[in-house]
């Protein structure tokens, strides 16, 4: 796991080499402090020697303004580092994410999506900037001033020593504790935002139930939840910082004590006792670098772990690696003994045979749950198939690239989702960089124009989150003007008016109509007056395709559409 996370750096070697070198060298400059004020204490100041001391303190001058600008290099450049690889794993994330195919939405939480994209990498950058550099250099100043401490006094250096091994314990055992809640915060704040996403998105729902007391208490479970965890990683990180307060006073107490001693009994000079005051100090300092890293490291693995897990995440639908692109299809649609089922669920689609012919518009009938929107959805592999194959103009989709499958297949669905842009931005995701003439006409087709243009801000009309400034016939037919825009071969019509009022209905079935024109259309309706003059009527139900036929030819046999027929309209079947 290290490896694929260094392997972030990559691309920023120039960069994370500045950051690294300025470090270590301003790390090495505060190692000469000590030793210039020995200097000064021992040789310069019983001498007199003013000259050399204010030379001398010129020089330290130099030196922490050099400090000063290495440091300013390491914190801005250093912290861009750290964002920019943050940064490329989101979009990496978010890349990864859209290849993703419908069975893993199912099954997963937008909230919980959404929280992997930003909770869980906050404390990558901070880990990716302070993390190689706080330790390296952590050893070295602890080696570096180590080593002068024993040329000052060897028998002090290793009494200060002695605490080392303490301290090391207490940093281990407490970045477990650490890791352990830190993946838990993650999951909590996943559980929020789960359920703030789901609040907010359905909130004329929650209002029209006057169910906001239910919600409000279900998002404080969740809130006291993450709360809790996020108490018990800073618990972890108290006792940790605590114990290495208590234990680096310690060192100070018995440098300061011990030191005293040794400079009565002769054996270290007041500048010795002063320098090697100060290198406790100096080797005392990695160890806060190290207990800053404990405890941005296990945060910052954590959410790493997540990441991982969501971007090695397979999508079940993606191109095989002979698939090629397809132009121009026609839209001769095959299904071949097709077979499918959502997980831990019975097959809903067995041994599925169907043909439909380039320009025909077939109309899928029957109860719900009877699997019509499945099969539709199995045509631009939202789903894979679990048996059989589909192929269109001869050619199995398995053997296409799937943008270029999509591409030829357009869906109007009853639940429309717009973008909370203007319309103009929603027509035009049709087919991104249309013209403005491209647009209008195509609003034109969906009887979408005249109401745009009675707008103030015409098509730089704001629409609102998924579209809810627009009423339920504008938002169909922005959909099929973006439809019409995308000019697919193959069209998709699920429910496409079943919510609308007759006449909205009336308008927009005849957009619908011009639309489907001159191409294969697959329409699913439970009003079958909608349908009532497609060339071929299906009747869909749970043992598969009962019935095939134009509408006077099922009326006639007086099966299963007759009396959907009849349970629709209450009459008797006529032909």
């Amino acid at each position: 796991m290290l490896r694929r996370f260094a392997s972030y750096y990559l691309p920023y070697k120039k960069l994370f080499l500045l950051d690294f070198g300025c470090a270590v060298v301003a790390a090495l400059l505060e190692l000469a402090y000590p030793l210039a004020v020995q200097w000064m204490v021992d040789d310069l100041l019983p001498k007199g020697d003013w000259s050399m001391i204010a030379a001398a303190g010129a020089a330290l001058l130099l030196v922490y303004l050099m400090s000063m600008g290495l440091q300013f290099i390491v914190n801005y450049w250093g912290h861009k580092l750290g964002i920019n690889i943050e940064t490329d794993m989101r979009q990496q994330l978010f890349n990864h994410v859209q290849k993703l195919s419908f069975r893993f939405f199912d099954n997963n939480k937008t909230g919980t999506i959404m929280s992997r994209m930003t909770n869980d990498l906050f404390e990558i950058g901070e880990m990716s900037h302070h993390g190689p550099e706080d330790a390296f250099i952590a050893l070295m100043t602890f080696a570096g001033a180590f080593s002068i401490m024993l040329t000052v006094n060897w028998q002090l250096a290793l009494i200060t020593f002695i605490v080392v091994p303490f301290l090391i314990w207490i940093i281990v055992y407490f970045n477990r504790k650490l890791d352990r809640a830190a993946t838990n915060m993650f999951e909590r704040i996943a559980e929020v935002n789960s359920r703030v996403e789901d609040s907010v998105s359905g909130i004329r729902v929650v209002q029209s139930f006057t169910n906001e007391p239910h919600e409000q208490e279900q998002f404080r479970v969740n809130n006291q939840l993450f709360r809790a965890a996020k108490l018990r990683s800073y618990l972890a990180i108290s006792f940790s910082s605590s114990g290495i307060y208590m234990m680096t006073k310690l060192i100070s107490l018995i440098v300061l004590v011990c030191g005293a001693w040794f400079a009565h009994e002769g054996k270290l000079t007041s500048g010795e006792l002063v320098a090697f005051l100060l290198y406790v100090n100096i080797f005392l300092k990695p160890i806060d670098k190290i207990n800053a890293l404990m405890e941005s490291y296990p945060k910052g693995m954590a959410g790493f772990k997540r990441f991982l897990q969501l971007l090695d995440t397979e999508p079940d639908v993606k191109d095989a690696p002979n698939a090629v692109p397809v132009n121009g299809l026609r839209g001769d649609i095959e299904f071949r003994n097709v077979t499918f089922s959502y997980e831990g669920h019975a097959d809903v689609l067995s041994g599925i045979n169907l043909n439909i012919r380039a320009g025909e518009t077939v109309a899928l009938v029957g109860p719900s749950g009877a699997g019509k929107s499945t099969l539709c959805s199995l045509i631009p592999r939202f789903y894979e198939v679990d048996g059989g194959d589909i192929a269109i103009d001869g050619i199995r989709i398995r053997d296409m690239q799937l943008r270029s499958l999509r591409a030829h297949i357009g869906i109007v669905q009853q639940d429309v989702f717009l973008f909370a842009g203007t319309i103009r931005e929603n027509i035009a995701y049709g087919r991104l960089g249309a013209s403005e003439e491209d647009i209008r006409d195509a609003a034109r087709r969906a009887h979408l124009l005249e109401m745009i243009e009675g707008l103030p801000e015409g098509m730089d009309t704001v629409i609102g989150e998924r579209g809810l400034k627009l009423s339920g016939g504008q938002r169909q037919r922005l959909a099929i003007a973006r439809m019409f825009l995308k000019n697919p071969p193959i069209l998709i019509l699920d429910e496409a008016t079943s919510a609308l009022d007759t006449e909205t209905e009336t308008i927009i079935q005849q957009a619908l109509t011009e639309l489907a024109h001159n191409r294969t259309t697959l329409v699913i309706a439970h009003r079958l007056a909608t349908i009532r003059h497609a060339d071929r009527i299906l009747v869909v139900n749970e043992n598969g395709i009962a019935e095939s036929g134009k509408h006077e030819e099922l009326l006639a046999k007086d099966g299963a559409y007759a009396r959907l027929h009849r349970a629709q309209f209450g009459q008797a079947v006529t032909v």
